[in-house]
Formats: C-alpha cells, structure tokens, sequence
C-alpha cells in the first residue's frame, strides 16, 4: 500500500515556509547591516558554566542552543554548506558566514561544530539551562550531556523542521530530540488554516508556498491545498 502523501506534502510546504522565512531575515540582516558583530574573548562570563549546560541564545525570530563543553567551547548544530565540499577542518572551523548558512539550510546539509562562547552567541545573551523545567526527570548527568554532543561531532543532515540545533540539544542533555519552535510553529499554521476568519492569511500562506515550492504555473490551487487543508484541519 502507498503512503498518504498529503502528510508528506504538509510537512514540506512548513519546512519551504520556514526556509521561506530563515532565508530572507538573514538576507535583511545581512543587507541592512542589522547582523551584530561578535563580542571580543573575554566579554563573556564563563565562570559559572559548567560541562554539559545548555545554552541558549535569543534572536529575533528564533533561539539558537548549543552544549558547553568547558574551556569556552560550546557544541553546536549550524547549517553549514562547506562539509559537502572540503573535509578541510581549518576551513570549516572558520567562522560561518550567511552565505555557508543560507546554502546549508537549502541543501540540508550541517555540522555540529565547537565554537568559542563568543562566536556562538554573536552578540547575544546567553540563558543557561532554561529548558530544564520542562524535562524535570528526564536531565542526564552533565558529563553524559557533554560526551553525547562531542560524539555527534561532525557532518549531518539538517532539517528545519525535523532537525536543527534544537533537536541536537535535547537530545544530548534530555535523552530525546525535540523541538518546541517546530511543534510552535506547526501549531500557529494549523491555528491559521483552521479559523474560517483568517481567511486572508490562509491566501497568503498558500502564496508563500507556491513561491517556496517553485510549482509550475499550470499547476491549479484547489489540486494543491484542498487535501492540504482537510488534512490540518482534521
């Protein structure tokens, strides 16, 4: 027996929505000069860290997590297009560019890497072990968090949706890898599809995916989106 595609089709339309929306924030950033240089070493405090915490930096539009490995190393899971092309470590340990990013993120393609405290929060602050309390029985030893991390060291698959730095640290300091901005953000399209008043955004949501997807001209609305919307309406 097949497979339903519409479950399929759903979750590439949300990663290209998302992609979508990675993409073009980053580009504004970077356009407008709004990306904020790094903080020089030093200008954060390490001292209270210890091996194995999570870390957590808020953006504007999402929250980037790695795991502190001590010594002002920190794990992290970031979109990446230069392991597809070199296994040169000098240059993939260069800091990543938007350009590496972006491409990355359309070929699906990352490495979880060890970068200084400063390179990985980019000007941010930095929230320590914020997720805890929401996996209260479930936090592993702090070596146990460390090992894990440095174990995933290296090139991997990425995904927006099904696997990006969130996913890495909950599985590394809780034993399982979820992503509470995914499930977010699932939840807010399905919200939008399901209101019968959002009808206009529900235009716009399915605009986005025909410029997202690419799909060809010919290719008619009701053929696309009605099984699409049956389904996260059911």
């Amino acid at each position: 027996t097949m497979k339903n595609p519409v479950p399929q089709a759903a979750s590439l339309l949300l990663e290209k929505l998302m992609l979508f929306i990675h993409v073009h924030i980053r580009r504004f950033l970077a356009n407008s000069g709004g990306e904020t240089t790094p903080p020089a070493p030093g200008d954060y405090d390490t001292s209270s860290l210890k091996r194995g915490d999570l870390l957590e930096v808020p953006r504007t539009l999402f929250i980037h997590f790695g795991i502190y490995l001590g010594e002002n190393r920190v794990a992290h899971l970031m979109p990446d297009i230069l392991p597809s092309f070199t296994d040169d470590l000098q240059q993939i340990q260069q800091v990543v560019t938007n350009k590496r990013l972006i491409l990355g993120v359309i070929a699906r393609t990352a490495s979880v890497r060890v970068d200084t405290v400063e390179d990985f929060a980019y000007g941010g602050s930095i929230l320590v072990n914020h997720m805890d309390r929401l996996f209260e029985d479930q936090v592993l030893a702090s070596e146990e968090s460390a090992r894990r991390a440095e174990k995933l060291m290296g090139a991997t698959a990425y995904s927006l949706l099904w696997n990006n730095c969130e996913h890495f640290v909950t599985y590394c300091r809780y034993g399982a890898p979820v992503s509470f901005q995914t499930d977010k953000f699932c939840e807010t399209v399905k919200m939008i599809i399901r209101d019968q008043r959002s009808v206009l955004a529900s235009v716009l949501v399915g605009l986005t995916s025909i410029v997202c997807l690419g799909l060809a001209p010919s290719t008619t609305l009701p053929t696309i989106f009605i099984p699409f919307f049956l389904w996260m309406a059911g």
